[in-house]
């Protein structure tokens, strides 16, 4: 089992989890559904990965984490975000 780490936020009526690993995201209504959403996206990555050679990873940047946790809109916003462990 894998193990890897990911942030959570809301983004308009949905949640999007974003693994700090390699960069994929999962979306959904619910911090629970993005989460699944994030596992299967992870899990249909690696089977790609182990199939082809030339399949590109890398870990998400400061900056993309940055312009990932920006929330849009011309008012600053607070918002509390979640740093979770996920098993895929």
């Amino acid at each position: 089992m894998d193990f890897y780490t990911c942030v959570i936020r809301k983004s308009g009526n949905y949640w999007v989890a974003l693994c700090l690993e390699n960069g994929l995201v999962g979306q959904g209504d619910s911090k629970e559904q993005a989460i699944d959403k994030l596992k299967e996206a992870i899990a249909s990555f690696k089977e790609v990965s182990q199939e082809e050679a030339d399949v590109y990873s890398s870990p998400v940047s400061i900056n993309e984490l940055h312009e990932f946790l920006t929330i849009e809109g011309l008012e600053p916003q607070y918002e509390s975000y979640e740093l979770k462990a996920v098993h895929a």
